[in-house]
């Protein structure tokens, strides 16, 4: 595939999905998104994009990180990460960066006027089943915290306790920020940007 020509307007963006794998490149040209990623490379022209999806990804090193997902007719799915791997212990997050990048996409996207898709968060029957498992471990362990008292084993109540609070916290936060639905792309979701 012809890579475009590059021009000093073109807002660009990077970031490395993994620590050993190549760094992933985008650039938005007038006409369309192109990509290098090492060996592999290729434009997506704005029309031809079909669905956008924003969802908040924490990952094990990461606990704050965005994911967009772009599709095009072609089956091409783009996917720009809020956060590079720096080093085996080690991911920067990108915020200002990402979300500059995904303004502008969002602004060009509408502008082309083909009908994409703009959806928030993850898939509706797995997030619903994720809730329900959710809120049963979340009751199981409210349970166990409640007998260890009663068996008089405080200290396990405490340990118990501070498991359930995490898991609520951190759990919460995703599916509090992924809730299924649909977007205009001039009002981007406060939820699944990163702060600033």
């Amino acid at each position: 595939m012809t890579a475009l020509p590059s021009d000093p307007a073109d807002l660009s963006y990077a970031y490395r999905p993994s620590v050993l794998g190549a760094t992933w490149s985008f650039r938005l040209t007038p006409a369309a998104i192109a990509w290098d990623a090492g060996r592999k490379s290729g434009h997506v022209p704005y029309g031809d994009v079909t669905q956008v999806r924003l969802s908040f990804r924490p990952a094990t090193l990461q606990t704050y990180r965005f994911v967009a997902e772009v599709w095009a007719k072609d089956g091409t799915k783009l996917q720009i990460v809020s956060s590079s791997w720096k080093s085996m212990v080690e991911q920067t997050r990108l915020d200002g960066d990402y979300r500059a990048f995904i303004g502008e996409l969002h602004r060009r996207l509408a502008a082309s006027g083909a009908p994409i898709a703009f959806i928030k968060g993850v898939n509706p029957p797995l997030y619903w089943a994720g809730i329900v498992v959710f809120v049963a471990t979340a009751l199981v362990t409210a349970a166990l915290i409640t007998r260890s008292i009663q068996a008089g084993a405080g200290g396990a109540a405490v340990l118990i306790g501070g498991f359930l609070a995490v898991f609520l916290w951190r759990l919460g936060t995703y599916f509090r920020r992924n809730r299924p639905g649909l977007y205009a792309p001039e009002a981007l979701p406060a939820e699944l940007m990163p702060d600033g």
